[in-house]
């Protein structure tokens, strides 16, 4: 199996748009539905394009199966939308996108990375956990389709 990350191109937003509502269909009929089901190409774009975030891209044997989003906010990199197909979950990809941020952040003078996470999603969170990610804050917020939303805040330090 070859697995590479890379940071995603501007033709490639919409790949990873693919990936995430592919990813994120499973949360379509939970009781709070996840805004990532809603979230358009065009927004996704934007985003991209002014520079707000940088997309990363993980493909097997040159088949994208798995992306996440990130954005560098000082010295943190805040990270969402870690999707990975259905078919290919089980493989470690998520791992190999979060051990690739973290390298990346390392070489960027970056001390620490963070993400959130539904309360709901305990896989998610064991998943982080396991990977070195400790629950920094418990918050209640509300999404961009208006419900509220039970999440934890999650940290991990680096060494430079």
């Amino acid at each position: 199996m070859s697995v590479i990350v890379k940071l995603a191109d501007k033709i490639e937003v919409a790949t990873s748009h693919r990936l995430m509502l592919e990813a994120f269909e499973e949360y379509r009929n939970m009781e709070v539905p996840s805004s990532a089901i809603n979230e358009s190409l065009e927004s996704m774009l934007e985003k991209y394009s002014n520079g707000t975030e940088k997309i990363l891209l993980c493909l097997e044997n040159d088949l994208p199966l798995g992306s996440l989003r990130f954005l560098v906010e000082g010295k943190e990199i805040y990270f969402m939308r870690v999707s990975v197909t259905p078919a290919a979950r089980g493989k470690g990809l998520a791992k190999s996108m979060l051990t690739w941020l973290e390298q990346y952040a390392v070489q960027s003078g970056i001390a620490k990375l963070k993400c959130r996470v539904r309360m709901s999603l305990s896989k998610n969170i064991l998943l982080y956990e396991s990977l070195g990610y400790k629950i920094t804050n418990e918050e209640t917020v509300i999404n961009p389709n208006g419900y509220e939303v039970k999440t934890v805040v999650m940290e991990k330090h680096l060494t430079n």
